[in-house]
């Protein structure tokens, strides 16, 4: 049997001596402040400079984190309050700078039901040229968002899909942003509790007092412990999904269910980012041949889709070939084609390596992309017109010759 040193000894003796001294009183004094926040960015003293970018409206400096260095989970609270502000205030500038407005789903919805909604353009379902689709990856991120700690570390450009529909309406394209993340209600749960009576107290044999007194000991360590471990308890809350809208697949099934399919426009395009680019292969799988008629081109950046896991079929994946590609975070120089690991699109770099820029990073390239598909489209409607008018001419000639 290994010996304890006489160092090791000393070394215990004096933790345990430590220990003792440590006041209990003045640890839960150390307690995380409350997680009540500022509810608008002026607030939390922060705003948005010309450039985009989020900054102390007193010092200039941007978001900082760790507000406090000890509580790490109250700076986490801090960081969601001010994410479920900046959601808002992206859906102000959509509003506000792109024109944009609402529409509520289920189209259906009762009075008391859960409800999202998705932004369009005026012209969204009535343009008869062009239609844009823009669909983020999973996560907090809500409508023209692609990703939320961009929006608060980087800035607005990069962060949200304000440039890409800005660009988009210039170019005359109708456009549609969904909403995959906004699929429920989330209700706080009434607290219940079952106090022990007078009657019980009463019926408590002699013998039972013992335990009874260690058992209240023991729930006094207890709560203290989950006081200094977790001090304060969030109360729970349950998600009660909107109807038809309960995913992110399901949502972008709905979308286009009752909105896209049903659309003026002769070419429908589409960015789908992350996740959102699982929920795209998803809706091929569901709707192939409406997708196949409607949509002539997809950039995906960093998509999460699988092709074998979503079991996608031969013809998915040839069409896919042909209409699709996939900007994915890499090293790389920006369009470098790279090896496609599966044989459904071609692969090109984003030109970064960080996930949540590869939209941003990719944006010249992307409507580049739908620019040579049109230029491409119009030259076959072109000498499709051109055949046409020549066999008519054809035919004309032919007959007069007969005359």
């Amino acid at each position: 049997m290994a010996q304890v040193s006489q160092e090791d000894r000393e070394k215990t003796t004096a933790l345990k001596d430590l220990l003792s001294r440590i006041d209990l009183d003045e640890l839960m004094k150390k307690d995380e402040p409350p997680f009540t926040f500022p509810k608008t960015l002026e607030e939390f003293e922060y705003a948005f400079n010309e450039n985009g970018q989020l900054r102390n409206i007193r010092t200039g400096e941007p978001y900082v984190f760790n507000a406090r260095e000890d509580l790490h989970r109250w700076n986490q609270k801090r960081y969601e309050a001010l994410g479920e502000i900046i959601t808002q205030h992206v859906y102000e500038l959509l509003e506000t700078q792109c024109n944009m407005r609402r529409i509520y789903i289920p189209i259906d919805a009762k009075e008391e039901e859960p409800t999202s909604f998705i932004y369009v353009t005026n012209d969204a379902l009535s343009n008869p040229s062009k239609l844009l689709v823009l669909i983020q990856g999973s996560g907090v991120v809500r409508a023209g968002q692609w990703a939320r700690r961009l929006i608060i570390n980087q800035d607005l450009d990069s962060g949200t899909q304000i440039p890409f529909i800005t660009r988009a309406i210039q170019e005359g394209f109708g456009v549609m942003v969904l909403n995959p993340n906004e699929n429920y209600l989330e209700k706080e749960k009434p607290e219940t509790s079952s106090p022990v009576g007078l009657a019980d107290e009463l019926l408590d044999e002699p013998v039972e007092k013992k335990e009874r007194k260690d058992d209240k000991e023991n729930s006094k360590k207890k709560e203290f412990y989950e006081k200094y471990r977790n001090p304060q308890k969030e109360a729970e809350t349950e998600r009660i999904p909107v109807r038809d809208n309960g995913s992110s697949e399901d949502h972008v099934l709905y979308v286009w269910d009752h909105f896209v399919s049903g659309a003026a426009a002769k070419n429908v395009f589409i960015i789908a980012h992350s996740y959102g680019g699982l929920s795209f292969v998803e809706l091929m799988n569901q709707r192939e041949i409406e997708v196949k008629n409607k949509v002539c081109a997809v950039a995906l950046t960093d998509s999460a889709h699988n092709i074998w896991l979503q079991e996608t079929t031969k013809a998915t994946q040839d069409w896919m070939q042909q209409t699709c590609c996939n900007w994915v975070s890499s090293p790389e120089p920006l369009d470098t084609p790279l090896d496609s690991m599966l044989p459904d699109c071609p692969r090109v770099s984003a030109g970064t390596e960080k996930h949540e820029l590869t939209s941003w990073t990719s944006f010249a390239s992307i409507f580049r992309f739908f620019s040579e598909v049109l230029e491409a489209l119009e030259y076959e409607e072109s000498q499709e017109t051109s055949n046409i008018v020549t066999t008519r001419s054809g035919t004309h000639k032919s007959k007069h010759q007969d005359l």
